[in-house]
């Protein structure tokens, strides 16, 4: 399966997400375990994950920015990198021949277009991730914004049509940033403020998202 779009559209949180509702093992594999400077490990490596992957079955092993470390192969690649990639497909196929393994690779990449054809032909599923809609944005931000004090005139629906063309990351950091303005703001008017340790409810009001944006 293979999921691409936009960076910051939450396609590792969709393939979570997928393993909870299904009731999966999830192995988020980490690439750079996958490289070893001793001759041979990284192959040895390789085998490892499918061979846990299969023992823990049903499971799901998961290749963020899978381009980085599948894409098309050329005459200048490492012996030893054509090598753990040649490894990497033979496994998967393994799983492939066997119609009792419940184990599924998924990838997430910005740039299907640079992949290996022989790993698009492995993954026949392939699902865009777009960013998000109108009605998605204006969710999204109700979501990040739910424990947080808000001024009045705060409006989502204004904020949300203010946001088109971000991701959820990007809405993410627009709150983010709309909190740290409410902070500084207070800290310039109130210089001489004393340390406490009681909390100081500051309410983030329209003009801190306009700032930020």
């Amino acid at each position: 399966v293979l999921l691409h779009g936009p960076p910051g559209c939450g396609k590792t949180m969709i393939a979570k997400a997928t393993a909870r509702e299904a009731g999966t093992r999830f192995i988020n594999l980490d690439l750079s375990i996958l490289t070893d400077k001793w001759y041979g490990e990284s192959q040895k490596l390789a085998a490892a994950v499918f061979t846990l992957a299969v023992k823990i079955q049903p499971c799901i092993i998961f290749i963020d920015e899978i381009d980085s470390f599948l894409r098309s192969r050329n005459v200048q690649d490492h012996e030893a990198t054509a090598m753990m990639k040649a490894q990497f497909m033979t496994l998967w196929d393994g799983l492939n021949t066997d119609p009792s393994c419940t184990v599924i690779v998924m990838g997430a990449t910005n740039r299907p277009h640079d992949l290996d054809k022989a790993i698009l032909r492995r993954m026949p599923a392939t699902f865009h991730i777009s960013l998000p809609g109108l009605p998605q944005r204006k969710d999204i931000l109700k979501l990040i914004m739910e424990n947080e004090p808000l001024a009045s005139n705060v409006d989502l629906d204004k904020l949300a049509v203010a946001t088109d063309g971000f991701s959820g990351s990007d809405l993410k950091e627009l709150c983010r940033n709309a909190s740290m303005y409410r902070i500084r703001d207070y800290l310039k008017n109130n210089s001489d403020v004393k340390l406490t340790s009681s909390p100081i409810k500051l309410n983030e009001d329209q003009e801190d998202f306009k700032d930020t944006l």
